[in-house]
């Protein structure tokens, strides 16, 4: 077992190189997000602090927050009066940090006779290029990937809990429940791995007795229920769900790569995460979860020791069947990655002591050990921290440009037929027609528009839309020379030959 100094210096080591690196990719982007999304929370937190109102748009409350935890939470930065960078990107430092602490326990827990498993757990967590974007995009996603191993330890906690009065069964299902619902406001998938956990603790009943397990379940379910029962009634009272109408909203935006087979989809998901050095931990993860397999019969705890992997399996696959967006680096199913980081490292170092009794077989997981190590830095400081400042550069010049145009060249008082609408309702707050329905879920019939441009083009008309602004394929029937359009502003101006169709324009 490593000692307590050793884990300090150890956590102090990781935390150093988790801040280093999201500060890094923040200065090299100039200190922007790479997502309009991000400034749809910026837009929703600014006016929950100011006005007290769950609203996109002063006056109009709406539910395109996804991740109201993560609302809230920046909202307490704007009460603070907090620049809003700071605190954003200090929430995803702080979270990206815990993440790779805890992520070292749960290594330390499954290896607690090798020395520095943890150490390795914690420095890959934090060095990984997708979690890194996540942690400095502004976005939910690295909240909630540090919710998901917070979960899966305190399940394994129930593993060997050495307390067995009535009352703190009550606490610890009290503590898990307050976490599952935090987890579940910060992305509504969150209730997937939460139900994954409640059912293999119900298939084993580690050292429970079943009114133990009843008492823990019970706690649990209540303290769950209490996190979530305001955001789902005012979702109720609002969209008449219990959920905001985001997922129909971008479900129905890309409808088009639901033509494609599940299978093919599955892939899709995949493919963005394997640029990176996860890939080479893919050998080390199928040593794990067979030596757990082999051990399932003898050893009851195996099976709770798969969940991790059985997570970042389950959110690919719903995602896959659910929303296949497989762009921006899989940002939906990121939050897959911190679990099989965890297993994969330890998959690893179990193959590499495994093979000591080989030479060959030395040479071959060593040198895989070595490759995953030079993988990783290579991807963290170079396609990574390019795809993050190709990102922040892309919203930057586009989105923000485009707001900061319209905030200054156009009424405020006139309605605008937008389909990203985040930097807008930032920096150039006004009505809006959301042509991708966040906030305009009544255009849900209509979406994709571009499949139903007679439609779109009435429905503009009737609310009286005097301009709208997007890509060229985010205008209805994707045509920039329909009729009904004049261009009166481009993102890198009016003269470039291509600049209709890759640059962000707004037309009268």
């Amino acid at each position: 077992m490593p000692s307590t100094t050793l884990l300090r210096r150890g956590d102090t080591f990781i935390a150093i190189l988790a801040a280093g690196l999201v500060l890094l990719y923040i200065w090299a982007a100039g200190g922007g997000f790479p997502l309009d999304d991000s400034w749809i929370h910026q837009t929703y937190a600014r006016n929950l602090a100011e006005y007290g109102e769950w609203a996109f748009t002063p006056g109009t409350p709406s539910t395109a927050s996804t991740s109201p935890l993560y609302t809230v939470i920046l909202a307490i930065g704007y009460r603070l009066g907090i620049p809003f960078a700071i605190w954003t990107h200090g929430l995803g430092i702080i979270c990206l940090i815990v993440t790779g602490l805890i992520g070292a326990r749960m290594a330390q827990r499954l290896l607690p006779d090798h020395r520095n498993i943890g150490i390795y757990t914690g420095l890959a967590l934090v060095a990984e290029w997708h979690l890194l974007w996540a942690a400095a995009a502004g976005m939910e996603t690295m909240v909630f990937s540090m919710f998901t191993l917070v979960l899966i330890w305190l399940g394994w906690r129930e593993l060997d809990a050495s307390n067995k009065q009535t009352r703190a069964y009550a606490l610890r299902g009290a503590i898990f429940g307050v976490a599952a619902g935090l987890a579940t406001l910060a992305r509504p998938e969150g209730v997937l791995l939460v139900g994954m956990i409640g059912l293999t603790l119900l298939i084993m009943r580690p050292g429970m007795t079943w009114a133990n397990l009843i008492v823990w379940g019970v706690a649990a379910v209540a303290a769950f229920g209490i996190v979530l029962a305001p955001y789902l009634s005012f979702n109720l009272q609002l969209t008449g769900g219990l959920l905001p109408n985001t997922a129909a909203s971008k479900r129905a935006d890309l409808v088009l790569l639901f033509n494609a087979p599940y299978l093919s989809r599955v892939v899709d998901m995949i493919v963005p995460l394997t640029a990176s050095g996860m890939l080479l931990l893919l050998p080390g993860a199928l040593v794990f979860a067979a030596d757990r397999v082999r051990n399932l019969r003898s050893d009851r705890k195996a099976l709770f020791h798969l969940l991790p992997l059985a997570w970042s399996a389950a959110l690919i696959l719903l995602y896959a069947a659910y929303l296949p967006a497989y762009f921006q680096h899989g940002r939906y199913v990121i939050p897959a990655v911190p679990a099989f980081v965890v297993i994969g490292v330890v998959g690893t170092v179990m193959l590499i002591n495994q093979a000591r009794r080989g030479r060959w077989a030395r040479v071959l997981s060593r040198a895989l050990a070595l490759a995953t190590v030079v993988v990783y830095v290579v991807m963290t400081l170079g396609l990574g921290l390019s795809a993050y400042q190709k990102d922040v550069s892309i919203i930057d010049h586009e989105m923000v440009t485009a707001a900061h145009w319209i905030a200054a060249n156009l009424p405020a008082d006139e309605l605008l037929a937008i389909h990203d609408i985040g930097a807008v309702g930032y920096f150039a707050p006004r009505p809006v027609v959301d042509l991708a329905g966040l906030v305009s879920p009544e255009l849900l019939p209509l979406i994709p528009i571009e499949l139903n441009a007679d439609a779109t083009w009435n429905m503009l008309r009737e609310r009286d839309a005097r301009y709208i602004m997007g890509f060229a394929d985010q205008l209805p029937d994707a045509n920039p020379n329909d009729s009904h359009l004049c261009p009166i502003f481009r993102s890198r101006g009016m003269d470039e030959g291509r600049s209709e169709t890759y640059n962000m324009s707004v037309y009268r």
